[in-house]
């Protein structure tokens, strides 16, 4: 892929923009706010066939769970109202105690279980846990509430359903989640003044139930899928922006690819996370909102063919995604190849390809997230990765200031003098596009 040009581009944009200092190898940059690491948990792991726990999040020793944030997704926004998602999962499962947060086995005569119930019993053991409701359902139903008339009672039903916790009859867990997740996909053209006021009046019944609750919001790729909607007064409203800087290409694409690249060469074309995270402070959002989508999924093509070690090759795309833990079954008959520029890795066995974050590129991700000022990482989603080794890596990146660094060099007349890029943990690279490494 050539010189890493994105990589000086993104530093100097950094220090021209957010006003960033200009450091060297060894010195650390000053942040406003310690980044945050947010984690989807998926109400449907409840479904697989070794259910996705709430106590995977405990690390044996740790005196802290390995998110600071659970986003947990997910809770329904239909017939103008919020409602618990799926009653089964949420509030009825019984788990054993075995499974359980607290080692003791759910009681089928107690009315409060499932999902819900675990994570009161995770909050109690570390308070200062955040948990958020995530907020889904059909952008025509987020339409029809952000409506002047229907507004104002659509929100009241989300505070009283998730921040009162009036759950279900008989069911109350007022203090369950700290704030309220919106995932509107997408508010375009007429929705565009609805959606800032349905965010107010969000913001405004929040604080007055109790201040402090966050409210965020997850976008996509681009502000340019927003049409008409004012980025600067949406920040001024939330607390973090999820921008999910992902599926920059898939199995609808005829070609393969690189799912969710940090960064790439000057003459790529396709989306990267560092160009994203650019386009959306550029249009008003300060960066120590931005949180950093990272996959913990990946997205395969077969019939590839052997040129390039597969990588943007024409294929048939196989429908859906598989989880990280996928990559683990597979990895024993491919090759590891990793990209010089992003430090994104693939897998390529001669016929299949796939596409996916590793605790390599996840690392280099988090560093850049920290170093550059950004609110921190937004995992979709946890229960793709139940050994928590992504999830380890990025929090170890975000939080330990040991790292090696590349040293930007200075482009003549482009303005200031970049900053040290870090890297951790990223294995020596060969000369050329990508480099092979072991697939341990």
């Amino acid at each position: 892929m050539g010189h890493p040009r994105s990589l000086i581009a993104t530093a100097l944009f950094l220090l021209a923009v957010c006003g960033m200092p200009s450091y060297g190898k060894n010195k650390k940059p000053a942040t406003a706010t310690h980044p945050t690491l947010v984690g989807y948990f998926p109400q449907w792991a409840i479904y697989d066939e070794q259910p996705y726990l709430v106590k995977n999040l405990i690390s044996p020793g740790r005196q802290a769970p390995m998110v600071d944030q659970i986003n947990y997704a997910q809770g329904f926004v239909t017939n103008g109202r919020c409602s618990v998602a799926d009653p089964k999962a949420d509030l009825n499962f019984a788990f054993t105690a075995e499974q359980s947060v607290n080692g003791v086995a759910d009681s089928p005569a107690h009315p409060f279980r499932g999902y819900l119930h675990q994570l009161q019993l995770l909050k109690r053991k570390y308070p200062r846990l955040r948990i958020l409701i995530s907020l889904e359902g059909r952008a025509d139903d987020f339409a029809a509430d952000g409506q002047p008339e229907n507004r104002k009672a659509f929100v009241a039903s989300c505070i009283d359903t998730f921040i009162k916790g009036h759950l279900a009859p008989g069911i109350d867990a007022p203090r369950l989640f700290d704030g309220i997740d919106v995932d509107w996909e997408y508010p375009h053209g007429a929705d565009a003044d609805n959606f800032i006021e349905l965010l107010k009046e969000f913001r405004r019944q929040m604080d007055q139930i109790r201040p402090g609750l966050r409210l965020s919001i997850a976008v996509g790729h681009t502000p340019r899928m927003y049409s008409g909607v004012d980025t600067a007064a949406v920040a001024a409203l939330v607390d973090q922006v999820g921008v999910m800087t992902y599926d920059f290409i898939g199995p609808w694409s005829g070609r393969t690819g690189l799912l969710a690249p940090l960064s790439a060469s000057a003459d790529f074309r396709g989306g990267t996370v560092d160009r994203s995270i650019a386009l959306w402070h550029q249009a008003g959002m300060p960066v120590s909102k931005l949180l950093m989508g990272v996959p913990f999924y990946a997205y395969g093509w077969r019939q590839v063919p052997e040129e390039a070690n597969g990588l943007f090759q024409e294929g048939q795309g196989i429908r859906g995604d598989r989880p990280y833990r996928f990559i683990h079954s597979i990895i024993g008959n491919s090759t590891v190849y990793r990209d010089q520029v992003s430090q994104a890795p693939w897998l390529f066995d001669g016929d299949a390809f796939w596409t996916y974050d590793d605790p390599v590129s996840v690392a280099f991700k988090a560093s850049y997230a920290r170093d550059a000022g950004l609110g921190g990482l937004m995992i979709w989603q946890l229960g793709d990765d139940d050994s928590a080794e992504l999830l380890l890596a990025a929090r170890k990146a975000l939080n330990d200031p040991r790292r090696s660094a590349i040293s930007l060099p200075v482009i003549p007349d482009a303005g200031p003098r970049p900053v040290a890029f870090p890297m951790i943990g990223a294995p020596a690279l060969a000369t050329g596009s990508a480099a092979a490494s072991s697939p341990n």
